[in-house]
């Protein structure tokens, strides 16, 4: 399904995340970053949104996780969606799993301290991430893909029913990337949806079952990555020819995309 800026989607009932008609701009005399777009996302869905620099990816993430509100239109999330950063530095070289408990930090209060039922959450979130055996280790010693996933855990103790990602897998190396959209996939799998910005069209296709791609602030596509992924798109999106492949590897049916340099 492609859909055309201004649509509005029909909300199906296992729909998760219902962003209609959004719009926004910080002020009256400021140009739009986005307007009059609409997306819906199903539980167990993985949305990937692309866009240049500078299109509101980031503005998107922070309207459906509600540190801002649209100027325009509405969106409606069927639960909690829990945030997961590019990188996080913590002011104190804390162990892994005070860390992972922080994200408990909406359930114990202000002035409150974690107990022996935070805690467990916790160590629930590191075994669900196979990382049960860096609990005690200081987080400053990860690599960035455990570091990565410990935020992921973080954002999984507050029990969830989305994750919104920014970037997840910059800055990381080959290893690292397959962990983390290997991780992503298996939690859409047991019924959390996704959300996540991505500059790789590569990472969307592996794991998106929805594409988003923000082209002006009031131009947009979304659809599945088979229909909204065309070659034409991805030239106009980045200015560069590139060619998507299909391949079998191991019996599988796979897609990459690559440039073609000048």
């Amino acid at each position: 399904m492609r859909e055309k800026a201004g649509e509005r989607l029909p909300l199906g009932e296992k729909a998760l995340i219902r962003a209609n008609r959004v719009g926004f701009r910080y002020s009256a005399a400021d140009d739009w970053i986005l307007r009059n777009f609409s997306f819906e996302l199903s539980a167990g869905e993985v949305m990937a949104v692309l866009g240049p620099n500078g299109r509101g990816k980031t503005t998107l993430l922070k309207l459906l996780i509600g540190i801002i509100k649209p100027v325009e239109g509405n969106i409606q999330c069927g639960g909690r969606l829990s945030y997961v950063p590019q990188v996080s530095t913590p002011a104190f070289d804390y162990k892994v799993i005070d860390m992972v408990v922080m994200g408990r930090a909406s359930e114990i209060g202000l002035f409150s301290v974690p107990g022996a039922a935070d805690y467990k959450y916790a160590g629930e979130a590191l075994l669900r991430l196979g990382i049960s055996d860096l609990a005690q280790r200081n987080y400053s010693q990860l690599s960035g893909g455990q570091k990565q996933l410990v935020l992921i855990a973080r954002a999984l103790v507050s029990m969830p029913c989305g994750l919104v990602l920014d970037e997840p897998t910059s800055a990381l190396d080959f290893k690292n990337q397959d962990l983390i959209l290997s991780t992503l996939r298996q939690l859409a799998a047991q019924g959390l949806s996704i959300v996540m910005t991505t500059h790789a069209p590569n990472h969307a296709l592996h794991v998106a079952s929805r594409i988003l791609i923000l082209e002006q602030e009031t131009k947009y596509l979304y659809g599945p990555p088979s229909e909204v992924m065309t070659h034409e798109e991805l030239h106009r999106l980045y200015g560069l020819e590139l060619k998507k492949l299909t391949f079998i590897h191991r019996g599988q049916e796979l897609q990459s995309v690559v440039p073609i340099f000048s």
